[in-house]
């Protein structure tokens, strides 16, 4: 007979072994926030009124570009688009600084250095261990290893970009660089932020997308608007294209179109901010839609209820704008025409609409905040960047400060 207590304690052990273990708690999923973006656009041809600002290829080259983001976290992953390519995108390599001439560290793509982006995609990066904080400039540098036609950009980046030849993305300072201000490549950074963050994105036009704020200085109205809600946890995504329409196509996709993919698809969006139409009124008769006719007051307002519908499915809050005054706008330049009394009239129509009867969650309304008050037609002087249709950094700076923030994120 075996003892009584070895007995025992050899039963408790098989018992032990087999026994099911308490489930451990599941690690939370990591909280991902859009904090940066760089809406694509389709490359134009040289006929058109603007020039692109880059080659048709590029070959065996590196494109180098800084971005500030809102909000930082202790990881960060990059989005590069092949949004419009007509063929695959080869990326040879990428990497990331933690500021403008710091030393870059490298991205992955599944584990791999590089990736092959299918026409109409984009690809995330895997995530970075890079500690970032809130409004700062990080470096991005793609590689492009053979010859890759230049179909998707983002045309007006107010910021200085550089190509250089080779694979150059693990250097502090490019060499044989040439400089442009559009960017490539890139169209988002999203970082890991804690449980409450959440994203506002703009979509907006030029005036969005800082036509003429100062280069490289993070002047655009979103940019100060960021300073005012990164400490609350916020970010601001700017998603504008300069000449954007909300109903037409024009040096992008119509707001419509692109909707979803620039505003509702991005990661912890909490509320959408339009300002756009300006150039639906006022293109038609210039050398941008010669032949167009200017749309209806019902056509704008058929427009707007479109995309609070499609905000509002998919629990988004939205905000809308009131469009700047622009009397004299381009006067004297080839765009002659961009403003008259009809599509002035036309503007403060919309902007009457926007403020009484429209179905948007709460309106900023900018035309009052930026008007001159002897003639409420035109930009005051204080804020017009001298085109009297875009802010200049003053007038940037006093769109952002219009902003009430309890309106804006719904608090």
């Amino acid at each position: 007979m075996r003892p009584l207590i070895p007995l025992l304690a050899a039963t408790l052990i098989a018992f032990a072994a087999v026994a099911p273990q308490p489930a451990r708690a599941a690690s939370p999923a990591p909280h991902w926030v859009a904090s940066w973006q760089a809406s694509p656009q389709p490359v134009w041809g040289s006929d058109f009124v603007f020039p692109t600002n880059l080659p048709q290829i590029l070959n065996d080259q590196t494109f180098r570009q800084t971005a500030r983001i809102s909000l930082g976290g202790p990881r960060l992953r990059v989005r590069l688009s092949n949004a419009y390519g007509t063929v695959p995108l080869k990326v040879g390599g990428a990497s990331v600084s933690r500021a403008p001439g710091s030393q870059p560290v490298p991205l992955l793509f599944d584990g791999h250095p590089g990736i092959v982006i299918a026409p109409g995609k984009d690809r995330l990066s895997d995530p970075l261990a890079l500690p970032t904080h809130d409004l700062q400039a990080v470096q991005v540098d793609v590689y492009v290893p053979g010859p890759t036609p230049l179909q998707t950009f983002h045309w007006d980046g107010r910021q200085t970009s550089a190509t250089a030849p080779g694979n150059q993305t693990r250097d502090t300072a490019l060499r044989g660089s040439t400089a442009t201000t559009a960017r490539l490549f890139l169209t988002g950074i999203e970082v890991e932020a804690p449980a409450a963050a959440r994203s506002v994105v703009v979509i907006g036009d030029s005036i969005t997308d800082g036509a003429t704020a100062s280069l490289d200085r993070d002047q655009r109205w979103t940019d100060h608007l960021a300073n005012r809600l990164a400490p609350q946890g916020v970010a601001v995504v700017n998603a504008g294209i300069s000449g954007g329409r909300l109903l037409r196509d024009g040096m992008g996709e119509s707001a419509l179109a692109r909707f979803q993919r620039d505003v509702l698809d991005q990661p912890g969006i909490a509320t959408a901010v339009v300002l756009i139409g300006i150039n639906d009124i006022s293109w038609p008769g210039t050398p941008f839609a010669p032949d167009q006719a200017q749309p209806s007051l019902a056509e704008l307002q058929s427009g707007y209820r479109q995309l609070v519908e499609r905000a509002h499915a998919g629990g988004v809050r939205v905000v809308a704008a009131t469009l700047l005054p622009f009397a004299g706008a381009l006067s004297g330049t080839p765009l002659e025409g961009y403003h008259q009394p009809s599509k002035d009239a036309l503007r403060q129509q919309v902007n009457a609409w926007l403020r009484t009867d429209a179905p948007f969650d709460a309106v900023v309304d900018l035309d009052q905040f930026l008007r001159d008050p002897v003639d409420p037609s035109r930009m005051a002087e204080a804020f017009d960047s001298g085109d009297h249709l875009h802010p200049g950094d003053a007038g940037n700076r006093a769109m952002a400060e219009a902003v009430d923030l309890q309106a804006l994120v719904g608090k």
